[in-house]
């Protein structure tokens, strides 16, 4: 983290926030998506249950009515009829008889079989009053289902349907009865095939046996011994719903229905992984939501914490700028957090002190140079009339002292010359007279005006290409451009070398004047200051005490006054270029090398 900077720290304590939230918020969402699920499917199992003890339900309902129908044919409104014409009723109900695979009977008020559908040997004549479903519907005088019994006469596995026989005065006169195989029935519906993994059972609570599981060598199937199978136990146990783990290790969603007539349970289950699968697909599509969330929030982050350490950078910029004497007097927004406010505050304070020091600054040195230029003039004067001998010949020691203090003289008048200028560039008051100029004519003077001092350097001064192009410019400042680009490739270009003056068209609408020579150029590190006031590459060195350090500064302003810039480039030697404005935009550009 102490390698970060303020951004990076932001980013990776916001991200880990971010990540821990969601592991939170996804093992929380698992839970809750799991527990669902585990309702939803529990849910669906009791719907189950219940519809298919529903079904049964209406199917034993259904036998039932039909008896009571046939009953109600089988009295004459006083008494049974007699047992021919019982014989002959009951045989003739075809429809009927297709619910009671085992047959049609009817009893006298003594529950002695006096009539059937079909013949079965031994049954007319036996007397069934000693069963307890008899018993019941007799005591109740209601239709009655009996539990699962075993046939006398069959020996199946059947349920019998009991329905009394009244006459007009509601007194009992005997029962009609049907009995279903539950081996070869369809009273049991197909379970629903929700899941092709689920369980179905059902269950005798009575007699602690399986109803769908009858079979011909097993009637009566006992259900397992308590312990054997913990999702019966838990069924038997009066919990309608849950979740149960087996003997296995398997966990099982499970609901039941009783169905009370008969006594049976309806038991529906299904495995635990039906909660979780569709809980992982979810969690994972939610894990996946969140990965492509986090890395959009991630991609914020970075944005947010560029934008929070951005104002810190650019103060970091500016005050490098201040540090290296730049002219960029931008100032920092005071937006964003109170400290980052804080220091742009300050730092806003900083640059108008600063611009006041500099104001103060260039206002003194126009002062002092504007109050010395007037003795300054009267003095190089005085000198240059002793040196011309007006006051008479000098012995050999004056002439020289006189030379010295007319050479220095000068130079100090150059130098309060530049400062004036500059200040009134840099103030806008610097006078501009923009005229057509021919670049050739006027390269061919400033060679003319600085032959002599390129010689006193040891240099050669000569025109290179220049085609017919004529600009925009004030004559007397491009000439004092071109004179400062002159005096400093004849300062720092080798003995013997040739300075060279060009021009070429540029694109924009521009013409590029360059004054070119073969020294080593500018240091890479001080080509940023290169045109600042006051800037010397060789600051330490008895050529750089020759100059004033504005020449470069002057000219930049003075070519933006004129429309047009200054630059450099090194290329086999070292490039000082101004463009200005072309005079005649119909003639063809060039695009600059």
């Amino acid at each position: 983290m102490n390698t970060l900077s303020f951004g990076g720290r932001f980013a990776v304590i916001a991200v880990l926030s971010t990540v821990l939230t969601v592991a939170l918020l996804a093992t929380t969402a698992y839970r809750e998506l799991v527990a669902d699920f585990e309702s939803v499917l529990t849910q669906r199992q009791q719907l189950e249950a219940q519809a298919y003890a529903s079904r049964v339900n209406q199917r034993l309902q259904l036998r039932l009515d039909a008896l009571g129908a046939l009953a109600s044919q089988l009295t004459d409104g006083e008494q049974l009829r007699p047992g021919p014409e019982l014989d002959r009723i009951i045989r003739r109900q075809d429809t009927i008889a297709g619910y009671f695979d085992i047959g049609i009977v009817v009893f006298d008020h003594n529950s002695i079989a006096i009539a059937e559908d079909r013949h079965v040997p031994g049954r007319l004549g036996t007397f069934y009053g000693d069963r307890a479903h008899f018993q019941r519907a007799i005591a109740t005088g209601q239709p009655h289902i009996s539990r699962p019994i075993i046939g006398r006469t069959t020996g199946a596995v059947l349920l019998s349907f009991l329905y009394p026989i009244r006459n007009d005065q509601g007194d009992f006169l005997g029962l009609v009865t049907g009995g279903i195989d539950l081996h070869k029935t369809s009273l049991l519906p197909e379970p629903g095939k929700l899941y092709s993994d689920a369980v179905f059972k059902v269950l005798d609570t009575l007699h602690f046996t399986r109803v769908d599981q009858v079979e011909p060598d097993n009637l009566l199937p006992p259900l397992p011994d308590p312990g054997e199978s913990a999702l019966i136990d838990a069924a038997l146990s009066g919990i309608t719903s849950g979740v149960v783990t087996d003997e296995d290790g398997q966990r099982w969603i499970y609901a039941t229905r009783h169905l009370e007539r008969v006594g049976w349970l309806f038991l529906r289950a299904v495995p635990y992984e039906r909660a979780t699968a569709p809980a992982q697909a979810s969690f994972t599509k939610f894990i996946a939501i969140s990965l492509a969330l986090l890395g959009i929030m991630t991609i914020l982050v970075l944005i947010a914490a560029r934008a929070a350490s951005r104002p810190l950078e650019q103060m970091a910029a500016r005050m490098r700028d201040m540090s290296d004497h730049t002219e960029d007097t931008a100032r920092l927004k005071e937006t964003g957090a109170p400290e980052i406010r804080s220091v742009a505050r300050a730092f806003n304070r900083l640059m108008d002190e600063r611009e006041a020091v500099d104001e103060l600054k260039s206002q003194f040195l126009a002062n002092v140079s504007h109050e010395l230029r007037t003795p300054l003039t009267s003095i190089n004067g005085s000198l240059k009339l002793l040196a011309a001998g007006k006051a008479g010949e000098l012995p050999g020691n004056a002439e020289k002292l006189v030379s010295v203090a007319l050479r220095n003289s000068e130079q100090l008048q150059r130098l309060i010359t530049d400062l004036l200028d500059f200040n009134k560039a840099i103030a806008g008051q610097l006078a501009m007279a923009p005229e057509p100029v021919n670049v050739r004519d006027a390269l061919e003077q400033a060679c003319r005006n600085n032959r002599s001092y390129a010689q006193s350097h040891h240099v050669a001064l000569e025109l290179g290409d220049v085609p017919e192009l004529r600009v925009t410019a004030d004559p007397h400042r491009l000439r004092q451009i071109l004179d400062n680009f002159i005096s400093n490739a004849c300062k720092f270009a080798p003995n013997g070398s040739r300075v060279t003056l060009r021009a070429k068209p540029a694109v924009d609408g521009l013409v590029r004047i360059i004054v070119s020579d073969r020294g080593k150029g500018v240091p890479d590190h001080f080509r940023p200051k290169l045109f600042q006031r006051f800037a010397q590459a060789e600051a330490s060195t008895a050529r750089a005490k020759a100059g004033t350090g504005l020449g470069l500064a002057i000219c930049r302003e003075l070519a933006t006054l004129m429309q047009g810039e200054v630059g450099y480039y090194y290329r086999d030697g070292a490039h000082f270029w101004v463009a200005l404005p072309v005079c005649n935009p119909a003639l063809p550009e060039q695009a600059t090398p």
